[in-house]
């Protein structure tokens, strides 16, 4: 697990919220080993996944490791087979820019989180509309299936409006990512070849978040 772990925001507001308690999860595009990855780091986490297909990204180790996972078409709002007033935590990490409803999803959504739970939603903002191309995407449009630019007031205002307190938001900074951009760069060279553009994601203001807690 990389020294800066705790440094990724989702982990960081995910760690606010729960600290070391038990919690469950439900963890909104859960791909690319997110399972192994989030447990390692939160051992008392009861992890459920939502994604299209478990074919990107997923181990044994991940799928053993999760409590329930959901085969979502997101856009179809059918979020049935999931327990109302469940989850402890919704985290939503670059998911609703695939989305041309994704107000509407985050709206249905919250209907599975307890009282007193949090959600984190994190988003390219409309920042990244002007940043050079990059492979491994630093413009919006480096990733074909990104269809649209929400804004931090557009969900705040969502969010409010259905029940909760947005606790923070605004461009995603995580400042240990800044610092080390440099040392970030080489180790991507290194591992991929190429420097991946969400090496300057922080340093350059590429995504937004929203962190909210819905009202008990």
């Amino acid at each position: 697990m990389s020294v800066f772990s705790f440094a990724t925001p989702k982990y960081k507001f995910l760690r606010k919220a729960v600290g070391n308690a038990p919690f469950r999860l439900l963890d909104v595009g859960s791909g690319n080993h997110s399972p192994t990855k989030t447990t390692a780091l939160f051992p008392n986490c009861e992890y459920h996944g939502m994604d299209q297909t478990l074919d990107y990204g997923y181990s044994e180790a991940d799928r053993a490791i999760m409590k329930g996972f959901y085969d979502n078409d997101l856009t179809k709002l059918d979020f049935t087979s999931l327990p109302d007033a469940y989850f402890d935590f919704i985290m939503m990490a670059h998911i609703i820019e695939h989305l041309h409803n994704g107000d509407e999803v985050i709206t249905e959504l919250s209907k599975k989180l307890k009282p007193g739970g949090h959600i984190y939603i994190e988003y390219p903002g409309a920042q990244s509309k002007k940043l050079p191309s990059m492979r491994g995407s630093l413009n919006f449009h480096d990733d074909k299936t990104h269809v649209r630019v929400y804004s931090v007031p557009e969900l705040n205002a969502l969010l409010s409006g259905n029940g909760f307190q947005v606790l923070s938001s605004g461009t995603r900074r995580s400042w240990p990512y800044v610092f080390a951009t440099p040392a970030r760069a080489l180790q991507s060279l290194a591992k991929n070849g190429y420097i991946a553009g969400n090496v300057f994601w922080d340093l350059l203001g590429f995504a937004e978040y929203v962190y909210a807690q819905k009202e008990r």
